[in-house]
């Protein structure tokens, strides 16, 4: 049973900062790629950022704003958000997927994600 365990929630003022973490053993393999999503009230999950054998993708609502990373000691893949805006406000999920498979491409798609954890709260206001 692969379990991934996401903290790092909370409750934010605009421009503020969160470090959200995602920790699973299977990180420990490397062709594992491991990615971001939110989803807000009344909206569709959407794709935050990935991180796949060291290359990072972002969405365009949160580039330059938001950094993913890895600690491979850890097991454990941060989102660090930056300049927080109100709608930013969302459940973050965090997912992963293997990239043995055939036709692999680079994906922020919600329906290419196998594992996901169980979100954490994120809520952006004064």
């Amino acid at each position: 049973q692969v379990q991934l365990r996401e903290s790092g929630g909370g409750l934010v003022q605009p421009g503020g900062s969160l470090r959200l973490s995602c920790a699973a053993s299977i990180f420990a393999a490397d062709y594992y790629d491991i990615a971001w999503f939110r989803q807000a009230p009344g909206k569709e999950r959407e794709g935050v950022s990935c991180i796949s054998s060291g290359s990072t993708t972002y969405a365009d609502s949160v580039k330059g704003r938001f950094t993913i990373s890895k600690d491979r000691a850890k097991n454990t893949v941060y989102l660090q958000m930056n300049s927080l805006k109100p709608e930013d406000t969302a459940v973050y999920y965090c997912a992963t997927r293997s990239r043995l498979r055939p036709n692999y491409y680079p994906s922020l798609d919600v329906a290419d994600y196998t594992y996901w954890g169980q979100g954490t709260q994120v809520t952006v206001s004064s």
